[in-house]
């Protein structure tokens, strides 16, 4: 006797008010409640006091008055549309790559509008605040250049399936010919990294930083894990004793032993020491972040490869390192944003970076006094670029889903049983 099998249906949708999800999460029981009514008070304290320093106590006037220092440092005001060309190769790629990951799915959802007015509203109010309209067009027309390139990308995608494995090629090339453009070494006379300051340098040194370390910390954990006990070998002592040192001794040491090391007729620029350091550094990280993944990859994903006649190379660059990649992208992100923080620390060597040109205003007597308002904007400069680059990272992992493993369970055909 064979029954029929009544179709499967989803389950039932909960739905949860605010009102009920309050009851249930904040004022489920008296401790709960006790504990969120304190946390409120303290929260709006804490709040308004920061708002009533911030509209009725600060100084802002150092801002827009060194605006432009803290954003560029010295470089010469007549070439600061190298910059902006700069920015807009780098607006290009971002573009074309948000919407190639994105070519199936929708490119803004509400909060997405939401964060892009807020965006466009904090653009235009401050820069008009700076007294400086021609970067107030230039910026809304880069965020309107990055809308634009995402629906091209998203139909590019849509077009070629394959033009998402051209991203990291794209990026290259956007952020070497920018840095030749910023630093003078296609069109125009060159600049000096004396003159490199600000938020300029802060950013060129971690992205540069970044490039670099990414490649050199896969080729540390392969090495790590290399069947060849020399490279494992050496591959071990660089990571732990990397890690074993503080990163402002790396920099001194790359200021002053990397010119010993190489022939006496090589000069090496200082910014491009100090990249050095960074890259020294963060690579070590980077591959025990690498080397996690590796270890999550199943073992039988390599073991089919090789049953399919696929070479240990082959295996490693399309099968294991992808998907160690990926379960990683969370730590490696976290790795890079600790790494763009740590920039702040090439002021102690002598640069001008983000903070040491806060240090160089609050240096002058006529802003003696300001510290908290400096340093308030440098930090919230510092919080957008990383909370940027987290954004980035969890619209990069739902797009690879990452996030999380599906695990297909084969059904069962009852007139296939006993």
């Amino acid at each position: 006797m064979t029954t029929a099998t009544p179709p499967a249906s989803a389950p039932p949708i909960s739905q949860l008010g605010a009102a009920a999800w309050a009851k249930k999460n904040l004022f489920s029981s008296p401790f709960n409640t006790a504990l969120t009514i304190v946390s409120g008070l303290f929260l709006v304290w804490v709040v308004s006091t920061l708002l009533i320093w911030a509209f009725t106590q600060a100084n802002w006037a150092v801002i827009p008055a060194n605006f432009r220092l803290l954003m560029v440092g010295r470089y010469p005001i007549n070439l600061v549309w190298r910059i902006w060309l700069g920015l807009g190769l780098i607006v290009v790629a971002a573009g074309l790559s948000w919407g190639v990951l994105a070519r199936n799915s929708r490119l803004f959802d509400r909060s997405g509008l939401i964060r892009l007015g807020i965006l466009a509203a904090v653009l235009a109010v401050g820069l008009v605040l700076l007294s400086d309209p021609a970067s107030v067009v230039i910026a809304l027309g880069l965020l309107v250049l990055l809308v634009g390139l995402a629906f091209v990308g998203q139909q590019v995608g849509k077009v070629i399936p394959t033009f998402g494995n051209w991203l990291p090629l794209v990026w290259l090339v956007a952020f070497l010919i920018s840095y030749s453009l910023i630093r003078g070494f296609l069109i125009g006379r060159p600049v000096k990294s004396d003159d490199l300051g600000g938020l300029l340098l802060t950013l060129l040194a971690a992205s540069v930083s970044i490039v670099l370390s990414f490649p050199f910390g896969i080729l540390l954990a392969l090495g790590r894990r290399s069947d060849l006990p020399v490279i494992r070998l050496l591959s071990t002592i660089y990571i732990e004793v990397i890690r074993g040192l503080p990163l402002i001794t790396i920099l001194f040491a790359s200021q002053f032993l990397v010119p010993l090391v190489l022939p006496p007729y090589i000069r090496t620029d200082r910014l491009i020491r100090a990249v050095i350091g960074l890259t020294m550094f963060s690579a070590a990280y980077l591959a025990e972040n690498v080397r996690g993944g590796l270890q999550a990859v199943p073992r039988g994903q390599a073991e089919a490869s090789k049953a399919l006649g696929m070479n240990p190379l082959l295996t490693t660059g399309l099968i294991v390192l992808p998907q160690a990649l990926k379960a990683v992208i969370p730590t490696m992100v976290g790795q890079f944003i600790s790494l763009f923080k740590d920039t702040s620390l090439l002021t102690i060597i002598g640069f001008t970076e983000l903070l040491g040109i806060g240090q160089t205003v609050l240096a002058n007597p006529q802003y003696l006094g300001r510290n908290v308002e400096v340093y308030t904007f440098i930090g919230l400069i510092y919080f957008l670029c990383c909370y940027a680059m987290s954004t980035a990272s969890q619209r990069l992992e739902r797009q690879l889903n990452s996030s999380g493993t599906q695990v297909v369970t084969p059904a069962l055909d009852p007139a296939a049983e006993p």
